[in-house]
């Protein structure tokens, strides 16, 4: 393959992964939330709890609340899921790993910083960036600028900030973003730590693609985005049906009973740690549960833990960051959910 010939068809690669990357964000995730801005400002709501709906407590435990909840999520977020899958697999296929790995792959905090700033625009739940971060791993890219990566889309997420300053009040957006930001970069910057120096990115480092016809990369992108769907679909799909019927035990009360003490901050701190949730989901659970006179505290821990992960992302992640980083990250996210909710006590939020 002559020189020309390989840079045409490496700019046919990057071209087509940026035209879906943008175009499919457009699609998914700005146009709509654009428009959604407008009804959060109108109506100082952005629609119903998905958690519980009308009802004032979540269902009890049964088949039918899994499959409710399963569906429900499953509309809200199958277009996401989409578009993550063809970006993790376009990832692998389009990019050469040398490229990921020079913007991504060092271990200091400017590639933390960078990971983190990309997954701003992508905006997504985090189990539909978590295909792009398997992508990211495979292709070179350093542990915590995925981390930063994985966690920015939800907690810096600028239309969800929104959202919560129309529906709930800005000094609640204030409380998230203030948090967020340590969040999401100091929890990057641990995980380069833990990973440590020595410790390989990728087992095995993935073929570069330059030598290869167009076709052959396409035919590759359709291989490998069939292997991360089937690899992670069908246990995501379990884990979200059994969280859909374990609502009533995982949010057992909800009303003024559950006040501002520490073991109700702690407990739903748990538990939105562990619940799966669609992009920005956690605004009116928590509007939903104020309204019914949850405390401002356990709200707080709601806000700061439902949308950065959730057990099905972790679970989607078990094979590209290492499980003792997993783990940590799961327990920070508690830590800062009851971070939340003392400063919201202590600030007489309501």
């Amino acid at each position: 393959m002559s020189v020309a010939t390989m840079r045409s068809a490496r700019t046919m690669r990057w071209s087509v992964f940026l035209l879906l990357a943008v175009a499919g964000l457009f699609y998914v995730k700005w146009y709509p939330y654009y428009g959604r801005a407008f009804e959060a400002a109108a109506n100082h709501s952005i629609g119903k709890s998905i958690l519980m709906g009308d009802a004032a407590s979540a269902p009890a435990a049964s088949w039918d609340a899994a499959l409710g909840y399963a569906v429900a999520y499953g509309k809200a977020i199958w277009k996401a899921m989409l578009l993550g899958l063809l970006l993790g697999s376009a990832l692998q296929a389009l990019i050469p790993a040398s490229a990921v790995h020079r913007a991504l792959g060092g271990r200091g905090l400017g590639s933390t910083l960078m990971g983190g700033l990309m997954g701003i625009p992508g905006m997504m739940c985090t189990c539909c960036a978590a295909p792009v971060v398997v992508g990211l791993r495979k292709q070179n890219a350093a542990p915590g600028a995925s981390v930063a990566f994985w966690l920015s889309n939800t907690m810096l997420n600028p239309a969800t900030l929104v959202f919560t300053g129309f529906v709930l009040g800005w000094h609640w957006t204030g409380l998230r973003l203030a948090l967020s930001i340590p969040l999401v970069f100091g929890l990057g910057w641990l995980a380069n730590r833990l990973a440590g120096p020595g410790e390989p990115i990728v087992a095995t480092p993935p073929a570069e693609p330059e030598t290869h016809t167009f076709g052959d990369v396409l035919v590759r992108w359709g291989q490998i985005f069939l292997r991360m769907t089937v690899r992670l679909i069908p246990e995501y799909l379990v884990i979200v049906l059994l969280l859909g019927a374990a609502r009533a035990w995982m949010f057992p009360h909800v009303g003024p009973d559950v006040g501002d003490q520490w073991f109700w901050v702690l407990g739903l701190a748990l538990a939105g740690m562990l619940f799966v949730i669609p992009t920005a989901g956690e605004v009116p659970i928590v509007q939903a549960m104020l309204a019914l006179g949850v405390g401002a505290a356990p709200a707080a821990a709601l806000l700061m833990t439902l949308p950065p992960v959730s057990l099905p992302s972790l679970a989607m992640l078990v094979r590209s960051l290492p499980m003792k980083l997993l783990v940590t990250i799961a327990l920070t996210v508690v830590a800062f959910g009851v971070l939340a909710g003392t400063l919201a006590s202590l600030l007489g939020f309501r």
